[in-house]
C-alpha cells in the first residue's frame, strides 16, 4: 500500500480541541454543574462535530476517487510511450533497410558500368579485326583446251605472284611461336641451372670422422717407451690427429702405450695405422684397436 492510499483510508481528527472542549461540557452538564443555556450550546457543538466528520469523510472520498483515476490513467500513458516507442523503432529499421538498399544498388550499377566499358572494349577489337585485310585467294585459272582433247592450265599473272610473295614475307616477319624468346629463356635457364651447380660444388660437404683408440704393445719391460711414443706420432697423414696417451700396466713389470686419435674415415683407416705403427719392429710388438667411435 502506497503512502498516499494511507492517507486517503486513514481517518485525521482535525478539530480534537473542540472535541475536549465539547467532552468537558458534557461532564458538567451531568454533574449538574451546568445551566440550561450551556446544555444547548453543547448540542450545538456537537451537530458542528458531527458535520465536521461528513465533510472530512467526504474529502477523504474524493481524495481516493482521484488517486484511482491517476492510477488507472498510468499505465495506459506507459502503454502509450511503448507504441511511441516501438514505432520509432519500426522506423529506424526501416531507415536502415532503405540504406542498404541504396548501397546495394549502387554497387550493381557500378558493376553495370564495368560490364558495359568491357562489352563496349570486345566490340572496338571485333570491329578492328573485321577491318583487317583478309586473305588473298588466287583465282582459278582457266584451262585453255588443247586440239588433242587434254587441257593445261594458263599461268597465273604477274600481280597476284607479287602479292603472295609480299604475303610470304609477312609470314616469315611474324614469328607466331616466339622462337626468339624460347632461345633467350633456354639460355638464362641454362646459365641459372650452371651458376647453381657451382655453388653447390664450391659448399663443403660433411666429413665423417671416427675417434680411434689404439693399444701398443712393447716387447718386455727394458722397451723404452717414450722412444715408442714418439715412434708412434712421427706416423703422420692427411687426416691423422693425434691426441692423449697414457701408459697403462699389463703385468709382470710390462706397461702398454694407450693413445687416442682422430682420423677422416676417407683418408684414413686402422690397417693402415697398424702397418704403419709395426714397422717399428724394435719397439713394437702389436698393435690393437681398443676402441672405435664415429664422431
Amino acid at each position: 500500500m502506497s503512502s498516499v492510499d494511507f492517507l486517503a483510508q486513514e481517518k485525521i481528527w482535525f478539530d480534537k480541541p473542540r472535541y475536549d472542549e465539547a467532552e468537558r461540557r458534557f461532564y458538567e452538564r451531568i454533574n449538574g454543574s451546568s445551566q440550561p443555556t450551556k446544555d444547548v450550546g453543547a448540542n450545538s457543538i456537537l451537530q458542528d462535530i458531527a458535520r465536521a466528520r461528513e465533510n472530512i469523510q467526504k474529502s477523504l472520498a474524493g481524495l481516493k476517487t482521484t488517486l484511482c483515476n491517476r492510477g488507472s490513467g498510468e499505465p495506459a500513458l506507459s502503454r502509450q510511450s511503448q507504441i511511441s516507442s516501438s514505432s520509432v523503432a519500426d522506423q529506424g529499421e526501416l531507415v536502415s533497410r532503405i540504406k542498404s538498399l541504396e548501397l546495394e544498388n549502387q554497387s550493381l550499377h557500378k558493376v553495370v558500368d564495368d560490364l558495359r566499358a568491357a562489352l563496349s572494349k570486345l566490340e572496338c577489337r571485333v570491329a578492328v579485326l573485321e577491318k583487317s585485310p583478309a586473305a588473298v585467294t588466287p583465282a582459278p585459272t582457266p584451262s585453255i583446251p588443247y586440239t588433242n582433247g587434254t587441257t593445261v592450265q594458263q599461268k597465273s599473272s604477274a600481280p597476284v605472284k607479287e602479292e603472295e610473295e609480299e604475303e610470304e614475307e609477312d609470314d616469315d616477319d611474324i614469328d607466331l611461336f616466339g622462337s626468339d624468346e624460347d632461345e633467350e629463356a633456354e639460355k638464362l635457364k641454362e646459365q641459372r641451372l650452371k651458376e647453381y651447380a657451382e655453388k653447390k660444388a664450391k659448399k663443403p660437404g660433411i666429413i665423417a670422422k671416427s675417434s680411434i683408440l689404439l693399444d701398443v704393445k712393447p716387447w718386455d719391460d727394458e722397451t723404452d717407451m717414450a722412444k715408442l711414443e714418439e715412434c708412434v706420432r712421427s706416423v703422420q697423414a692427411d687426416g691423422l690427429l693425434w691426441g692423449t696417451s697414457k701408459l697403462v700396466p699389463v703385468g709382470y713389470g710390462i706397461k702398454k702405450l694407450q693413445i687416442a686419435c682422430v682420423v677422416e674415415d676417407d683418408k684414413v683407416g686402422t690397417d693402415m695405422l697398424e702397418e704403419e705403427i709395426t714397422k717399428f719392429e724394435d719397439f713394437v710388438q702389436s698393435v690393437d684397436v681398443a676402441a672405435f667411435n664415429k664422431i
